[in-house]
């Protein structure tokens, strides 16, 4: 990282380019092998106005403070600051009660939000492999930015706690797509036609969802751009 802007040297890049990462909004600067990182720069630092423009086109920020919405599951659920109540956040219809001191709110929120992922993806995780099947040793969540999920050799599958914010035809999709790697470790037309027969309906509408939509699940919680 240099000034704000992340420098990456490939090996197959034959010239400079810029981009701003719609999931984070980092800037990146992808260079040729022997190209000149101060020349490489200073192009860049010229492209402002370009920058500027593409940031102003990023996912709209969504902290997860008192008062502010954040998708879940498809709905819209508001975040409510509430003192007396108890410190651990409580789901009441469309309503995140949150109990304790103001400070720190937002880390209980996604702790709470990252708990729920888990407990939600493990359910529908062990459902997909009874219908196929298959064991899965673990599941687990992180926070990844280029992998909504993924399925280890050993059967444990890892997913993005963010799934748990998009629709639920969306979650379930990905969920039967990681299941159906404990059978094909590839991207087949067989391994496809598992998915869709786990998923019991077309998974392409849940993979457009993403296509679309996914950047903006990197924006929830999030209070500013990278410095």
């Amino acid at each position: 990282m240099s000034g704000g802007i992340e420098v990456v040297r490939h090996a197959r890049a034959r010239c400079m380019r810029l981009a701003v990462d719609p999931r984070d909004g980092r800037i990146r600067l992808t260079l040729p092998p022997r190209a000149s990182l101060k020349k490489g720069l200073a192009w860049a630092e010229a492209q402002s106005g370009w920058i500027a423009a593409q940031q102003a086109r990023l996912p709209e920020m969504r902290p997860l403070a008192p008062g502010a919405y954040f998708p879940l599951a498809g709905r819209e659920i508001e975040i409510v600051s509430a003192p007396s109540a108890p410190r651990t956040p409580k789901l009441e219809s469309d309503r995140l009660i949150c109990g304790g001191p103001r400070e720190g709110l937002e880390r209980r929120v996604e702790r709470w939000l990252r708990a729920e992922a888990l407990r939600v993806l493990s359910a529908e995780t062990a459902e997909y492999a009874a219908r196929a099947g298959v064991i899965v040793t673990r599941v687990s969540v992180g926070d990844p930015r280029g992998r909504w999920g993924s399925c280890a050799s050993s059967g444990a599958i890892r997913y993005s706690w963010r799934l748990i914010l998009a629709p639920d035809f969306v979650r379930r999709a990905t969920v039967a797509h990681e299941v159906a790697h404990r059978i094909h470790m590839n991207h087949s037309p067989v391994f496809h036609r598992l998915v869709a027969e786990l998923y019991e309906a077309d998974p392409g509408p849940a993979r457009e969802w993403l296509r679309r939509n996914g950047s903006s699940l990197h924006w929830v919680g999030r209070q500013g751009l990278p410095a």
